[in-house]
């Protein structure tokens, strides 16, 4: 489905001009929030095994709490120690 432009001035879907928008007040084109936060990390020029290593402590952390949280739920859980080659 695509979006058609409305013919209400005050529609959802209207077009606006470059000057309609910057005579707005703290109008701002800026699009720095579409930027994926997940690239962050890409681009924090930390070597790979660094970041493998903050990986492993957020996987390690987040297993924790959840054997926690199932446990606390009357779950018995087994938890094996990480294998490391």
């Amino acid at each position: 489905m695509s979006r058609v432009e409305s013919e209400d001035e005050n529609g959802p879907f209207r077009k606006f001009s470059y000057e309609d928008l910057i005579a707005r007040d703290k109008v701002s084109l800026d699009i720095t929030w579409m930027k994926d936060p997940a690239l962050d990390d890409a681009d924090s020029g930390l070597a790979p095994e660094v970041i493998a290593e903050e990986i492993v402590r957020d996987l390690q952390s987040a297993l924790n709490e959840f054997t926690a949280i199932a446990r606390a739920l009357g779950g018995e859980v087994d938890v094996p120690e990480a294998e490391v080659e």
